[in-house]
């Protein structure tokens, strides 16, 4: 946004006091000189402190963190795209929100609350109306909304694979026993120890540029991070190795960004609906459905991944484990590409595995 600074609106208030000390008759004349509308015509300097103070149409709530301010300014640009309108002078506002989970980074998620860490404050400022629109990386939002509040857009989905990073090896595999691989994530822990159990794992947390700096410190061995952030970072060189569905199933919502607004505000509605992308709204509608069916938090190593399949049909694959990887259930389900059907089967495969794994297999 660009701001007029002190200096030029000082300038503007002095050309308006040389205008009012004119001659009694001159200023007598342009005293009466009015609008139709009976209001006198604005001044240069009131018109320029007006613009200064002119309210954004629509303000953009995000994190601080260099990803997350990646993924509003990609929703600002969109938006510019899609709504002339929008591509005014301070149309746009980003607001950035401190979260809880951006503040205490000495403890893994699971010890400090969970889901919700990168949200709740963000949200907080939406239903206030500090904020007309919020965005989220949806792997970080709750299976349940707080009440007056909607999520009905999820932009286009980034690569959803996990990349292996390391200077020590070339993947998982080669690293020797008892190297050690940071990751504040336990889906990611969990899915290493079932594989190399002669492995170890240690929390990891930090945005990416501050994992990738304690990786070349020597801190860790290795570090896992998701490759759609990666990319939306333009820092795809620092993948060591991309990793299969084989070899680390992604998070439920991974690399996919949502959007989210006040229940009711229907100008915000509107601009949501025109940048929701479909398809991978209704892959995120079956995950988080599985999710919620496995009463899922940041305590719960869960991964599940649905798509659109090359005949049009919506697969998925879920899996859940024990945090040290020695019991691992997974499932896979296949059905009709739409939002009814995505639900069923996220839930129906999330009530499978809980079946499975019986009363005692959450009690850790």
């Amino acid at each position: 946004m660009s701001h007029r600074s002190s200096t030029q609106l000082g300038n503007s208030a002095r050309e308006h006091s040389r205008w009012a000390g004119a001659t009694a008759p001159l200023a007598a004349s342009c005293a009466c000189r009015r609008r139709r509308d009976g209001r006198r015509p604005k001044t240069r300097a009131a018109a320029a402190v007006e613009a200064e103070t002119k309210k954004a149409v629509v303000r953009i709530g995000t994190r601080g963190s260099p990803l997350a301010m990646a993924q509003a300014y990609m929703t600002r640009d969109l938006l510019k795209e899609a709504f002339p309108e929008l591509s005014e002078e301070n149309a746009l506002e980003i607001v950035i929100i401190k979260t809880t989970g951006d503040k205490i980074l000495s403890q893994p998620l699971a010890d400090i609350g969970g889901k919700g860490l990168f949200t709740k404050e963000i949200d907080e400022a939406l239903l206030s109306g500090r904020i007309d629109i919020a965005v989220h990386s949806m792997k970080d939002v709750p299976t349940y909304l707080p009440d007056g509040m909607i999520l009905p857009c999820n932009l286009e989905r980034e690569d959803v694979r996990d990349v292996f990073i390391s200077a020590v090896a070339g993947s998982l595999s080669e690293l020797p026993e008892g190297a050690v691989v940071g990751t504040a994530s336990l889906r990611r822990q969990a899915q290493i120890l079932h594989k190399y159990p002669y492995l170890k794992c240690e929390n990891f947390r930090g945005n990416v540029q501050t994992r990738l700096r304690k990786l070349k410190e020597g801190v860790v061995d290795a570090t896992m991070l998701a490759y759609a952030g990666l990319k939306r970072l333009d820092m795809e060189q620092h993948a060591t190795a991309i990793l299969d569905f084989e070899e680390m199933l992604p998070a439920v919502a991974q690399g996919a960004i949502g959007i989210a607004c006040r229940e009711g505000d229907e100008s915000m509605g509107a601009y949501l609906a025109a940048l929701n992308h479909e398809p991978t709204r209704v892959a995120i509608v079956c995950e988080r459905a599985f999710l919620a069916a496995l009463d899922g938090s940041c305590r719960t190593p869960i991964a599940g991944h649905a798509r659109q399949a090359d005949d049009g049909s919506l697969s998925f694959k879920g899996n859940v484990a024990t945090p040290n990887g020695k019991r691992l259930l997974e499932t896979s389900r296949s059905g009709a590409f739409n939002e009814e059907e995505a639900a069923k089967i996220g839930d129906d495969a999330g009530q499978q595995l809980k079946a499975e794994g019986g009363p005692d297999f959450f009690n850790w």
